[in-house]
């Protein structure tokens, strides 16, 4: 590898000083046959400035021996679900040059401050620590927006506080849980944004006060009891849709030594209590009035006045407190279905890295392997690395 002038002065008056040997690693197609090419680099001092210089490759950073094409098919394999151990494994590189690939990579993705999308969907995470970070989605094509470190207030505000005016009037729906001060980042950053109460959330709260109140009413009775076992054994079945029972076909059980449907052991279970019984008829009238949109049902339900259980009634107070966003909810078609599935992505990409003890890293792994990385310029060298690549193994790709 020559020299051909003076990076310093551009002179061409070199007086050259033999070469330094490098042991670059290059990709190999079976990992136990690594590839190490040995380079030699031209050192050379400038007769007019003095300085001394050293070749340098296309092939190889400065002062590197891991090879760009090295590189390039680590950033590839990080855009997978794989472990850095399995990635540094099958290219036969450290841990430790996994891990600066992609904190390399961390500074390459842009934030703008210039759009937010017109329907947005907040929720949280559990990453680093077990602490809970913020996450906001698209609601239109599910595409991140942003994910903060910590889901507080002041850091919210602080975030959604650089957009422009222009840019957070131009948000219409906010879909969340019932977060209280959620609200309040809404009310504050977005004039013009309605509040959406996911429907999955609040028949998840109306669900869980029914079967709170049906552990309640079933320890009244003796454990041997038909009304005991009624209870226990099939609890499931009270959490289903009415419409979804079995009617016709019985079927026998020993524990409460009879041959009944679903239908008739949820039908026998509730009349143990009136209170159980309301509660129930209002849990599926709920459900049915959120699934088919009835607004106006659905408001009746909230404002019932039937002697229902504890829990529920405080759960019936919580939407009445929130009566226009629950009702958002069930009349709007947005829905955080799309950020509970990508949580559930966050918890594989966390699972396989066994966690991370730092935020940065994860946040650069969520998007790489969320097809976001965008580069400010073309990294030339990249492409270069691109075509040693190929003529490498082109009869591979051939």
């Amino acid at each position: 590898m020559l020299q051909p002038a003076c990076p310093f002065c551009g002179s061409l008056d070199l007086l050259h000083n033999g070469h330094l040997i490098t042991n670059i690693h290059y990709p190999a197609a079976n990992a136990s046959l690594p590839v190490i090419i040995r380079l030699a680099k031209q050192r050379v001092k400038c007769r007019t400035c003095e300085h001394w210089s050293m070749a340098q490759s296309e092939l190889v950073n400065k002062y590197c021996s891991i090879s760009n094409a090295s590189k390039l098919k680590v950033l590839s394999a990080l855009t997978e679900d794989w472990s850095m151990t399995s990635i540094a494994r099958e290219n036969n590189i450290s841990i430790n040059t996994v891990q600066r690939v992609l904190g390399n990579c961390s500074h390459r993705f842009i934030d703008s401050y210039e759009y937010l999308p017109a329907h947005l969907a907040f929720d949280e995470f559990k990453g680093v620590d077990r602490q809970l970070h913020f996450i906001c989605l698209d609601g239109d094509n599910h595409q991140v927006v942003q994910i903060l470190r910590t889901r507080y207030k002041k850091t919210l505000l602080k975030y959604f506080g650089r957009f422009s005016l222009q840019a957070r009037a131009n948000v219409k729906t906010v879909t969340m849980d019932l977060n209280f001060y959620y609200q309040d980042i809404v009310r504050a950053c977005f004039p013009n944004a309605q509040i959406v109460i996911d429907r999955f959330h609040m028949i998840q709260m109306l669900t869980r006060s029914f079967n709170s109140l049906r552990v309640q009413v079933m320890k009244t009775f003796d454990k041997r009891s038909r009304q005991y076992q009624l209870l226990n054994s099939h609890w499931k079945l009270y959490l289903k849709k009415f419409d979804e029972l079995e009617k016709v076909h019985p079927h026998y059980n020993w524990h409460y030594k009879d041959c009944l449907t679903q239908a008739q052991v949820v039908t026998e279970g509730i009349n143990t209590s009136t209170t159980l019984e309301n509660s129930y008829n209002l849990m599926q009238g709920f459900i049915q009035a959120v699934e088919t949109g009835n607004t106006h049902e659905l408001k009746l339900l909230i404002n019932c006045q039937d002697q229902i259980g504890t829990l529920m009634h405080k759960t019936l107070l919580t939407f009445k407190h929130n009566l226009k966003a629950v009702l958002n909810g069930a009349k709007l078609p947005y829905s955080n279905g799309c950020l509970e599935g990508f949580n559930r992505k966050l918890k594989q990409i966390e699972r396989t890295a066994f966690g991370y003890s730092n935020f940065t890293n994860l946040l650069t792994r969520i998007r790489l392997e969320e097809n976001l990385y965008k580069e400010k310029e073309p990294n030339s060298l990249l492409m270069v690395a691109w075509f040693f690549l190929f003529t490498h193994y082109q009869q591979d790709f051939l």
